[in-house]
């Protein structure tokens, strides 16, 4: 009789196993083709961008400044204005932003409070960027008198990236096993040797991933430059934090919207789009090529993980 029973029970094993098969392959399909419908339409994108601005991209067209109302000439007063904010913002964002990570990670108390601040990141971090760009108006723009600036701008966009620095380089941080901090304790370290020599070092990585996936955002931003630092036209370089500059998707935008050349300027816009995805890329592949080394020096020569 137990014999009988286990050997009925085997087919609603093998059954079960089946539909179970059947149900992981479904989700596996389902998995594939939703990716590969991503990558897609990324490729699509891309191939579009490239094949109508891959004709006017030359050596002229990077190194000259727009002329005859921006139908002809080149960008490079953009791609500098660009280079400038992005850089600027990043210098003022990262250190506050991974001060403000460990603070919290390292030193602040687990409470209300401490709840509230970290769910005001959190949706900090979500507010529309049009939303930074008027306060930077009223008041880095007005309030401070910087006026339409390289700093009025810079200052924008370090505010509106923030809250995703703090966020990401506290995950980073919180990711470093809390048995990496004991050791170091027990070895004689205080509080702040084992933050600068283990757990900031371990994070490193981490905290550098932020900053690239940052340094992303903040290069194709149009809405906060818009009231802050974004000019028309200038001849030139910003000689100084106080003058307006141009950059790569408030140029676009003009290009596209304003003027009565339009069509005639189409080209341009699609070479400076592919400029500004080849920029990002640049300075997303360099700050790989840091992390990749920063990860090397912790776990040797042979390690090739990017």
């Amino acid at each position: 009789m137990i014999q009988s029973s286990q050997n009925n029970r085997i087919p609603f094993e093998l059954v079960r196993k089946k539909r179970f098969n059947l149900k992981q392959g479904f989700f596996l399909s389902l998995v594939r083709a939703f990716g590969f419908s991503g990558a897609l339409t990324l490729f699509v994108i891309l191939f579009f961008v490239a094949y109508n601005g891959i004709s006017i991209l030359s050596w002229e067209f990077i190194t000259q400044p727009p002329i005859e109302a921006m139908t002809k000439g080149g960008i490079f007063p953009v791609i500098v204005g660009t280079i400038l904010l992005t850089t600027l913002c990043m210098i003022v964002v990262i250190p506050i932003g991974v001060t403000t990570a460990i603070f919290l990670s390292e030193y602040s108390k687990p409470g209300l409070l401490l709840n509230i601040v970290m769910m005001s990141i959190y949706t900090l971090a979500g507010v529309p960027s049009v939303v930074f760009g008027l306060f930077g108006l009223a008041v880095f723009v007005v309030a401070f008198n910087f006026g339409m600036s390289l700093l009025a701008g810079s200052l924008t966009l370090a505010i509106m990236v923030l809250p995703y620095i703090i966020s990401t380089s506290e995950e980073a941080i919180k990711a470093v096993p809390y048995s990496f901090r004991e050791a170091s304790l027990a070895c004689g370290a205080t509080k702040w040797q084992t933050i600068r020599k283990v757990v900031l070092p371990t994070a490193m990585p981490g905290i550098m991933t932020g900053a690239i996936l940052g340094t992303a955002k903040v290069s194709g931003e149009t809405a906060p430059i818009m009231f802050t630092a974004a000019a028309f036209f200038t001849p030139g370089v910003p000689r100084s934090l106080l003058e307006p500059v141009m950059a790569l998707p408030y140029h676009i935008y003009v290009l596209a919207t304003a003027g009565t050349h339009i069509e005639e300027t189409r080209p341009i816009q699609y070479g400076t789009a592919l400029t500004l995805i080849v920029l990002v890329f640049g300075m997303n592949l360099l700050g790989i090529i840091l992390r990749s080394r920063q990860r090397k020096k912790r776990h040797g020569r042979n390690y090739r993980y990017i």
